[in-house]
């Protein structure tokens, strides 16, 4: 594995949001990480939270030029996100690996656009439920973790993408506790790249979205926040609340509880919600919304 030509490939991103963005309250109005270029055009693919509503995109390649980008696309469901260069990057474009060959203990190499990188190995390759509505099957878990994973490259033993680096974790053996990174895999991208690069969205139905920030414990699906003025706020759910049911089927765990809501129809459906809040049952009816229809569309600089 040649690592300066693998950092070749890789580029710091930065990206500015307006202050009245829907994501800038929890996201940031300016954001940094990498990306990995995929194609000798400047395509770079990158994590999409890092773009999300971005108006300025600026890509700094691994021997310092500046060059704009724009936020192409962004796909809800992989969280890939993608952003085409609007100068001359000259770099060199990573080849795709085989995420499903990919086998725990493999040695892995984590770089991001500062040319940093660790040498890890794949620790869990398992189901990850996010508390932002988002639910990969089968999520890349690496360790040691990276110190910059936002849109890192993850990469094989022959120098090929395996995926992008999500988020910073935690993970507990034995009374130890250390980092570990979560990683996209990089065949989830495979199948929706035309779609992303021709349409900017994947084309399928959009799921419903209710809104709500949520996390498990102990196998109970409890509501940590809601977005404002979202499906669920204006529901009437809370911080607090714990959701036992949706359309009188049993709740068993997050995961459980965004497919239970994702099969309850096309954005605009009613769903009703039984939740145990101060030691009450109450049902809820929350109209689930289509969430792209709260975000700012980029506009090409």
């Amino acid at each position: 594995m040649d690592k300066a030509s693998i950092l070749r490939s890789i580029v710091a991103v930065r990206a500015s949001i307006p202050d009245d963005a829907f994501t800038a309250r929890t996201l940031g109005t300016t954001r940094e990480g990498s990306g990995v270029v995929i194609r000798g055009d400047g395509l770079v693919l990158t994590i999409g939270y890092l773009i999300t509503e971005a108006e300025e995109v600026w890509l700094t390649t691994s021997d310092g030029r500046v060059v704009p980008g724009h936020a192409l696309a962004y796909d809800q469901e992989s969280g890939f996100g993608l952003i085409q260069a609007l100068g001359p990057l000259d770099c060199p474009a990573l080849v795709f690996g085989d995420t499903s060959k990919a086998a725990i203990g493999d040695p892995v190499l984590f770089a991001d656009g500062l040319g940093q990188t660790t040498e890890a190995k794949i620790v869990a390759k398992q189901e990850f439920a996010g508390y932002w509505e988002y639910l990969l099957d089968e999520a890349l878990f690496t360790a040691p973790a990276h110190p910059s994973w936002g849109g890192a490259a993850l990469v094989d033993r022959d120098g090929k993408l395996l995926g992008i680096g999500s988020l910073k974790l935690e993970m507990s053996r034995s009374g130890t506790r250390s980092g570990i990174n979560m990683v996209v895999p990089i065949n989830l991208l495979k199948p929706i790249l035309d779609d992303l690069l021709t349409r900017g969205k994947v084309d399928k139905p959009a799921r419903p979205w209710l809104g709500a920030i949520t996390a498990e414990s102990n196998g109970d699906v409890v509501v940590v926040s809601v977005a404002p003025d979202g499906p669920a706020a204006k529901a009437g759910l809370k911080g607090g609340d714990v959701i036992s049911e949706v359309r009188n089927e049993e709740v068993g765990g997050l995961a459980d509880f965004y497919r239970q809501v994702w099969k309850s129809g096309p954005p605009g459906a009613e769903i009703p919600v039984r939740v145990l809040r101060e030691g009450r049952e109450t049902w809820l009816r929350v109209k689930s919304a289509d969430r792209e229809s709260f975000l700012k569309r980029p506009q090409l600089q």
